[in-house]
């Protein structure tokens, strides 16, 4: 498989979901509802198909699983994940704090992410084995040593009624150790700017796979360590992810029990 060619109709798609999203922000006749407070709008719906008609203009047999369209059947071995808006709640809101996500899956393992933000124009590349990258330029890990010099980010799932005690314990426990707590609302988004070294560590539960498919790689790639909260290997059906330096992963692990 030719994965610069997967890159740059991954990277295309990307760039034209985004000319979607940036013609819609602040424009938008009307927001559903998936949920009590998942929303879906006409831009994630405008842009996800404009990324799957980019995809399959050049893979035409590939499969996709985009977030609001579902499971596009194609090759078992060639599997494309999208999320056209993660961020939904902030671009309905005119928050520059939303993405696009898109990871590439070869046989199982995931060899390619890509999550960009139209409104910076930050774009955030990772390719299996090969490091990663913002804007074409190696991004890696941060360097801080404990939780107490260290900036997190977290975010809230949409069923958080239902796990409010143990997530306000895990909240507290971090946001009590560490120099701050940040919530953004784009989980691809919280993977870029640990990979990036904006953030020290990052920590989820119930999230999809089109919201860490792609941050995951670039993370890792990055020198991030990812994994749930009992330190085992992260995989995208998973529902729990932390993701972090490495160097304060342990000391994060222990903020995370829910027992603490």
């Amino acid at each position: 498989m030719d994965l610069e060619l997967v890159k740059r109709v991954g990277i295309a798609a990307a760039y034209k979901g985004g000319i979607i999203l940036r013609s819609c922000l602040g424009k938008l006749s009307g927001i559903n509802k998936k949920g009590d407070i998942d929303l879906v709008t006409e831009a994630d719906i405008g842009s996800e198909k404009v990324i799957i008609e980019t995809i399959l203009n050049t893979f035409p047999d590939h499969s996709i699983l985009a977030e609001e369209s579902g499971f596009n059947k194609g090759k078992a071995d060639y599997e494309w994940i999208v999320d056209p808006l993660d961020g939904t709640t902030n671009f309905a809101h005119q928050l520059s704090m939303f993405s696009i996500s898109i990871a590439f899956v070869l046989q199982g393992n995931t060899v390619l992410g890509i999550v960009f933000n139209p409104a910076t124009e930050e774009l955030f590349t990772a390719v299996k084995g090969k490091g990663a990258e913002l804007n074409c330029r190696p991004i890696k890990v941060s360097g801080s040593k404990s939780v107490s010099e260290s900036l997190l980010v977290t975010g809230f799932p949409y069923d958080f009624k239902n796990i409010i005690d143990s997530l306000m314990l895990r909240f507290s426990n971090c946001l009590k150790a560490s120099r701050g707590v940040r919530r953004l609302g784009s989980a691809a988004l919280d993977l870029c700017f640990v990979a990036c070294g904006r953030f020290d560590a990052f920590w989820e539960q119930n999230l999809k796979s089109w919201d860490t498919s792609a941050g995951v790689l670039i993370a890792s790639e990055a020198g991030a360590v990812i994994t749930d909260f009992s330190n085992k290997l992260f995989t995208i059906d998973k529902k729990e992810i932390l993701a972090s330096n490495g160097k304060i992963h342990n000391e994060m692990l222990n903020l995370l029990k829910d027992s603490v």
